[in-house]
């Protein structure tokens, strides 16, 4: 929320300096993001508040003329310009003045552009100042036609003196929804500086009633009191729209607001004043025998809504009616065919309360995201519609020349009844800490316009606490408690220590497993991702080759998804990486990506899913960094076999042995180019190059993406304990061998069988080549090991490593028809 300084200051007065207003609403709980000075940058001698003496016709041009200035100092200036609101016998009009050197944003650059001002010859006629537009001043993007100022600004005062501001910039988290307006926070500040709220609400005769729900001009109703528990309307006569005044256009614009004309702009400036949703409707669009009727949605209804989008309302959305139907989307937006238009003579102001729950899950189903919508999905008071109606009432009486109408609809079946909560000092001490009295608890809450009364019981002293009513957050004392802590200041809560003995410590060996997991794989190269755990069904769909064989009734679907593309809970990590990798791949090539995550599987007869840790590896581009090849080359790309590289460095340094890599398939991968990852028969996880068909449907470049998935969980489960052997001081002997084997043998099978036979002798196996072709024969291939020989007690004799060595190709042969390669 954005909140212009001076606005602030109306309801409160700022006792303390800004830094110091910052640092007490941040750790109140209200944090302030940022601090914005606007016109800062203004040079003070160079930007003045001007006033025109004379508007001339330009002597060689139609379209400009010259206007005399008075900045409060020396001779008058003359500026031509060819602004449509300076016509010549013009004067008296208050204007933002730019001296030469002044520096500008450039009016006329479709890019956002500074400038020098130097005085110019135009037409004939040196022009030695301009009047700045708001595009100039950098305020907005509107170059048509020159600022009109307050007539009550003082002439050659500096322009920054003038439209200046400060503008706090409030990250609000839901609970704090009364503090989601400018008077809501103008009472936190009174609360936090010792001040006092002043000028809400605005005295105004008609504001004690009584009102009714029929008046001459309407007759409101509200089918549903527990969906609307309030609906309050008035209606201004005789407007006139037009463009709103400057002190208005720029409070908006400061608040995030774009303005539109003087009856729209009064309803979102009211709205950011009180909290406090308006609308206006074109009194004369409407058909009102029956009146205003606030009711749920039939199916299938429809409305036309101010942004042009016909809707399909569903059963249960809560409507605004006339006579004919729909007029409203209750809460959220009005309808396009009863807006203030140019013709509106008379207008309709709706100030209503609605159930937050009705409008947050209606805003959600239609995806509609509005001011006035996120206001009532947090709560909003329901003694405010008569208050923030009249408050907005008299500015349209004020600024668009209207009449308001001396009755005011209002119904209101089920007013809330008052929450009284009692708070003991002990319950206080219990949470906090700290002692208070009752004198300094009722202090502290009557600051934040709690009503406290004080008590006595055979327990002691207490406080009977009064909830304002616009205080939806507080219900039970430690709601009150929180209060307290804010106001006296988390920072003032004295440090304690904790007066019972440390729990032992234990080992974790899964989270110590999962962390030396994550080392590992960054000290690989990868970069850890965090992707969320919600996806789509229509995702899950695009990352098979064959979307048939997706089970829907085998994923957890959210009752209430915030969008369609997080309305299941995952089943595999392999989607969320390929929706990172699509992400990524628009801004570089070479990507490295490891994810540790959960997925959810469902459990047949239980209420919760079992939610296993996962890892996922996604790798693609090319194997080194561009700095590393040689001009012209073409990069080797990362694929199946770096992956394989990868998880068997995780293994080793994870200590796990014996993992094996058997053939396998999976719907994502490319067959032949897939691996299972397996460990004493039990199945790990799978490992692959993704299938182009898969590819294509993610928008990846097309080159190799080798991904992988396993259970962590059970890997680490499989861990062993490092085990240290001492060096052997004798010599190791080394030896190669080529057997030929069955095409379709593994090479994990044959050294396998080499381990087997070599025993303890035999400390190291490693495949260094695969042949085919001339001469091995047809079904054939050749699997070269390079063996080394070695014992802890001797240096091994020639006739021992040839025993061994013979050893080996017979078990070999007996085994897997292995033959020695000649």
């Amino acid at each position: 929320m954005r909140v212009p300084l001076s606005w602030l200051q109306e309801f409160v007065d700022l006792v303390v300096p800004l830094d110091t207003l910052v640092e007490r609403l941040t750790l109140a709980g209200l944090e302030v993001s940022a601090v914005e000075h606007v016109g800062a940058d203004w040079p003070r001698d160079k930007l003045l508040v001007g006033q025109v003496l004379e508007v001339k016709p330009h002597p060689q041009a139609d379209r400009l003329v010259l206007a005399v200035v008075d900045i409060g100092r020396g001779a008058p200036l003359t500026a031509v310009t060819g602004a449509p609101n300076l016509r010549p016998g013009d004067r008296g009009q208050k204007v933002a003045v730019a001296c030469e050197g002044a520096e500008l944003w450039d009016g006329t650059s479709a890019v956002p552009r500074r400038m020098t001002l130097r005085r110019a010859r135009i037409r004939g006629v040196e022009s030695v100042a301009m009047l700045c537009s708001e595009k100039e001043l950098g305020l907005s993007d509107d170059h048509s036609e020159v600022l009109l100022l307050d007539p009550e600004a003082p002439v050659g005062r500096p322009l920054q003196d003038v439209l200046g501001e400060t503008v706090l910039e409030v990250e609000l988290t839901p609970n704090l929804a009364r503090a989601h307006c400018v008077v809501g926070l103008a009472r936190e500040v009174a609360a936090l500086t010792g001040q006092r709220l002043r000028g809400w609400p605005p005295p105004d005769p008609l504001a004690a009633g009584p009102h009714q729900a029929r008046t001459s001009f309407v007759t409101v109703h509200s089918a549903d009191p527990q969906l609307c528990p309030r609906y309050s309307a008035a209606l201004i006569e005789n407007v006139r729209l037009g463009p709103s005044p400057l002190w208005l256009r720029q409070r908006l614009r400061l608040s995030g607001m774009r303005p539109i004309n003087n009856v729209v702009d009064i309803t979102n400036y009211c709205m950011l004043e009180t909290g406090q949703p308006l609308h206006a409707f074109d009194y004369e669009t409407l058909q009102l025998r029956q009146g205003i009727v606030v009711r749920p949605a039939a199916a299938g209804e429809r409305l036309r809504t101010l942004d042009g989008v016909e809707r399909v309302l569903a059963e249960g959305m809560l409507l605004i009616t006339d006579d004919r139907g729909p007029i409203a989307l209750a809460g959220i937006m009005g309808g396009e065919d009863t807006e203030v238009t140019a013709r509106t003579r008379h207008v309709l102001l709706e100030s209503a309360n609605f159930h937050f729950l009705s409008i947050r899950r209606t805003a959600q189903r239609l995806r509609l995201t509005t001011e006035a919508g996120q206001r009532f999905g947090r709560g909003v008071d329901s003694t405010l519609t008569v208050p923030a109606l009249l408050r907005a009432a008299r500015l349209m009486e004020r600024l668009a020349g209207g009449r308001l109408h001396p009755e005011i609809a209002d119904t209101y079946p089920l007013p809330p009844a008052p929450k009284t909560i009692a708070l003991r000092p002990a319950e206080v001490r219990r949470l906090l800490g700290m002692d208070f009295a009752v004198a300094e608890l009722q202090r502290l809450l009557e600051a934040l316009e709690f009503r406290c009364t004080p008590r006595h019981d055979t327990e002691g002293a207490y406080l009977d606490v009064e909830v304002p009513s616009y205080r939806l957050d507080v219900s039970i004392p430690a709601d009150l408690v929180e209060e307290v802590a804010r106001l006296h200041g988390y920072d003032a809560i004295p440090e304690t220590l904790l007066r019972d003995v440390l729990p032992p410590q234990r080992s974790q060996p899964l989270l110590e497993g999962v962390e030396r997991t994550r080392d590992i794989l960054v000290g690989c190269g990868l970069t850890e991702v965090i992707s969320y755990s919600l996806t789509s069904l229509e995702t899950v769909r695009r990352s098979v080759v064959d979307a048939a064989t997706v089970d829907a009734a085998a994923y957890l679907r959210l009752a209430n998804p915030i969008s369609q593309e997080r309305e299941v809970l995952r089943r595999s990590l392999l989607p969320s990486l390929l929706e990172t990798l699509r992400t990524n791949s628009r801004f570089r090539k070479r990507l490295l990506f490891f994810e540790i995550g959960r997925v959810y599987e469902p459990q047949p007869g239980e209420e919760l899913p079992r939610e296993p840790r996962r890892l996922g590896i996604a790798l693609s581009g090319p194997l080194l960094p561009p700095s590393w090849h040689y001009h012209g080359e073409s990069p080797e790309q990362l694929g199946y076999t770096h992956l394989k590289g990868i998880v068997e460095t995780l293994c080793q340094r994870l200590n796990v042995p014996e993992v094996r890599f058997v053939p396998a398939s999976h719907p994502s991968l490319l067959p032949g180019r897939t691996a299972a990852l397996e460990l004493g028969g039990q199945r790990l996880g799978i490992l692959g190059e993704l299938h182009p068909q898969v590819r294509e449907r993610f928008d990846l470049p097309d080159q190799p993406v080798a991904l992988l998935e396993l259970d962590l969980e059970q890997l680490l489960a499989h861990r062993q304990p490092r085990r240290y052997q001492r060096l052997s001081r004798f010599p190791a002997v080394l030896e190669d061998m080529a057997l030929v084997v069955d095409a379709e043998v593994p090479a994990q099978a044959v050294a396998d069988a080499i381990r087997t036979a070599g025993g303890e002798l035999l400390r190291q196996v490693t495949l260094f080549d695969l042949y085919t072709g001339d001469p091995i024969p047809p079904g054939k291939k050749s699997l070269a090991f390079s063996l080394v020989f070695q014992a802890d007690d001797r240096s091994l004799s020639e006739d021992e490593v040839r025993v061994l060595y013979r050893r080996i190709q017979q078990h070999a042969a007996a085994t897997l028809g292995a033959q020695p390669r000649q």
